[in-house]
């Protein structure tokens, strides 16, 4: 699909403009491919977050064996290098000399042919390349399909123009970026430090420093700890004495035997007797290496608070829609929850016991692609009357006693945290992962039970206005994206600069070149490399 253009413009494909070569890679199992090689080779992997117009080398150099040995080829300077593959669409000029790997369709241009031109119009003309690419495993432009991509000629003192006012309203456009970028980062240090003060107990006046203005005693941290772990023994207690009652009681109505409320009485009472032995105390905080806290506080870990702390449904989600709305992992933010980011469990798919998420439920990231998103944790909110279920990526935990959900899943996006998360986080299939007892061992700081609220809401407030404007930010960045690709489209549209009816048309440079082209392709010699993969 093209566009209109003006009329000392015109069209044509860069197989009939350009030589289009392919790259190659040497066999890796001979060190002598590159040990000590002085011939620049680039992957695409060396343009992922590539911002610069032009490059000189990649990560690796190849040696004159390496390149005799593979498809490779070294092309000139001003050669415009288009990755074909994982992913297709990443532009850059040679530099220098340079070879590449078989993830490059490049193009070396005649005279009378801009890199630069050729440079922005690729970004520009990057999905008339899809259109042309095919394959199973990924998307692949070949060498034939990447001579039939359209492009559009203008002029030779037209592209001077074009690429002259391009990079006058790229450079302001990445100015702006720039100072966007940079708010956002510090935004992001706004987040920590209000974290880190909260967790410090510097954000509100701790309980103690009330206490003692207030001329009144309070409950110190510690003492709140002890009510927890007995209020989480008994509930463990009875939850397990119950069990073994029921077991207990549907053995007897199935041999015909009668059951009393005596029965009843008895076996809760040997059951709790037994359950009593069997309870194990959630593993307490290593305090060695932990710094002091302030006075009334404690060092607590996650096991010590949570309750019901499990994984969720394993059974596999959907696209398409059912009565059985579950969260995908990626939907666990840093702290917040997206629930448009679902899928859905079949209507026959296993359920669980206590299976929907409810206003105050803990959730975890148990594994993830990226080590930065394990052990991501966030607060259920209201969600109204619809009910979610989460996938055993993510794990669910309820606080217990009087300690507050919002101050904990604070805690969890402090660095102090993050590095007892990322010290644990175990790699297996390409993927991070933490076990529920590494999550139980982590230790956070617990302040007495009204400086926690009081500490939620502050950093609440402090971290809403943050968010607003890290949010407006983001949108002003999308745009500058929106405008960047506005620009390309003005400029290879004829509307970004003016035409000069004395501009040579294009379609007499293009005779040209197909002219200068005809006798230097029939003397080329016909050489045959074998062809090479990584």
């Amino acid at each position: 699909m093209t566009w209109p253009v003006p009329g000392t413009w015109t069209w044509s494909v860069m197989g009939d403009i350009a030589e289009v070569v392919g790259g190659g890679t040497p066999r890796s199992t001979d060190p002598a491919n590159f040990e000590g090689g002085k011939i620049p080779w680039i992957t695409p992997a060396d343009l992922s977050g590539y911002r610069a117009k032009y490059i000189e080398h990649g990560e690796r150099n190849i040696t004159e064996k390496g390149l005799a040995d593979s498809a490779a080829r070294v092309m000139p300077a001003g050669t415009v290098l288009f990755s074909s593959r994982a992913p297709i669409g990443y532009v850059a000029i040679a530099a220098n000399p340079v070879a590449t790997n078989q993830g490059f369709k490049s193009f070396v241009l005649p005279e009378g042919l801009e890199p630069d031109y050729i440079y922005y119009y690729l970004q520009r003309a990057k999905s008339l390349a899809l259109e042309l690419a095919s394959g199973t495993t990924f998307l692949e432009v070949s060498g034939r399909q990447a001579a039939k991509i359209p492009v559009v000629v203008a002029p030779q003192g037209e592209q001077h123009r074009i690429v002259e006012a391009i990079e006058l309203y790229l450079t302001r456009l990445d100015n702006a970026v720039t100072l966007l970028e940079r708010a956002q980062q510090n935004l992001k240090r706004y987040r920590a430090s209000v974290l880190k003060a909260a967790v410090e107990g510097r954000l509100v006046p701790t309980e103690a420093e009330l206490a003692r203005h207030e001329s009144r005693q309070y409950e110190p941290a510690s003492e709140l700890l002890k009510c927890i772990l007995a209020e989480r023994k008994a509930r463990w207690i009875e939850d397990a004495a119950e069990k073994a009652r029921a077991k207990a009681e549907e053995k007897a109505r199935k041999t015909g035997q009668p059951w009393t409320a005596k029965d009843n009485a008895a076996t809760l009472e040997r059951e709790r007797a037994k359950a009593a032995k069997q309870y194990k105390e959630p593993p307490a905080p290593d305090t060695t290496d932990l710094p002091d806290l302030p006075e009334g506080w404690c060092w607590a870990t996650a096991g010590q608070v949570l309750d019901t702390l499990e994984g969720g449904n394993s059974a596999s989600a959907q696209d398409e829609e059912t009565e059985r709305p579950v969260l995908r992992s990626s939907a666990v933010r840093q702290s917040c929850i997206d629930f448009t980011d679902h899928r859905f469990l079949r209507a026959d798919a296993p359920v669980k016991a206590d299976p929907y998420l409810c206003k105050g439920d803990l959730l975890f990231t148990r594994l993830s692609g990226s080590i930065a998103y394990v052990g991501n944790c966030a607060i259920v909110p209201d969600v109204g009357f619809q009910q979610y279920e989460y996938p055993d990526r993510l794990f669910r935990g309820r606080v217990l006693g009087a300690v507050d959900g919002q101050y904990f899943h604070h805690c969890f996006a402090t660095p102090a945290l993050r590095r007892q998360i990322e010290e644990t986080v175990k790699s297996a299939a390409g993927h991070q992962r933490i076990g529920l007892d590494d999550l139980r061992r982590y230790a956070f700081p617990l302040p007495p039970a009204g400086e926690q609220q009081r500490i939620a809401q502050a950093a609440e407030r402090a971290l809403a206005s943050g968010r607003a404007v890290f949010q407006d930010v983001a949108k002003q960045r999308k745009r500058a994206m929106q405008l960047r690709q506005s620009i390309l489209k003005w400029a290879f549209e004829g509307k970004l600069v003016e035409q000069d009816p004395d501009d040579e048309p294009a379609s007499v440079l293009l005779g040209r070149i197909k002219a200068d082209r005809v006798p230097a392709e029939a003397d080329m010699p016909r050489v045959r490399k074998r062809r090479s993969t990584e």
